[in-house]
């Protein structure tokens, strides 16, 4: 069963982004907070959503999709940006990974959105080939930038 996010299930989102950055390898990385993610998410003016999977057998959240609008200048609509999507490990296979996506499809359909898009690590080739079974189309000639930290700050003040 795939259901939006509620207020209550902030805890476990936030360990399961430490657990999907643990995954990664990237666990230094991973400090937001629960707070931040309550006022990312259901603050005055939300920034991201999220949609969570539970098990059919005993409603255990089992993984989460958190997602933001982006949009494209040159569709002229919204999209969906898909930061994490994650399922249990102990949990995979069992097409909750795939429902999460569905909706996160439905949506787009629905509401007149041009794209779904996400980012993978070149590494890992299961998820790479989990998102191909489903149609999904590497975007191989783009190549993602990121600004964090000193440099961010160094063009952020600059005059």
């Amino acid at each position: 069963m795939i259901r939006a996010a509620t207020v209550e299930d902030v805890p476990v989102i936030h360990a399961m982004i430490r657990e999907l950055a643990e995954y990664e390898k990237a666990l230094h990385e991973a400090d937001a907070t629960e707070e931040q993610l309550r006022r990312a998410l259901f603050g005055e003016h939300p920034a991201a959503y999220a949609h969570m999977a539970e098990s059919d057998e005993d409603g255990e959240v089992v993984g989460f999709a958190l997602w933001f609008l982006n949009f494209s200048t040159w569709r002229g609509v919204h999209g969906v940006y898909l930061e994490d999507l994650y399922v249990r490990p102990e949990r995979r296979g069992g097409g909750h990974g795939k429902a999460l996506l569905s909706e996160l499809a439905r949506i787009c359909v629905e509401r007149g959105y041009g794209r779904l898009e996400w980012s993978v690590l070149d590494w890992n080739l299961s998820a790479i080939e989990f998102y191909k079974s489903l149609g999904a189309v590497s975007m191989s000639e783009w190549t993602v930038n990121r600004m964090t930290d000193d440099a961010l700050v160094r063009l952020g003040t600059t005059e």
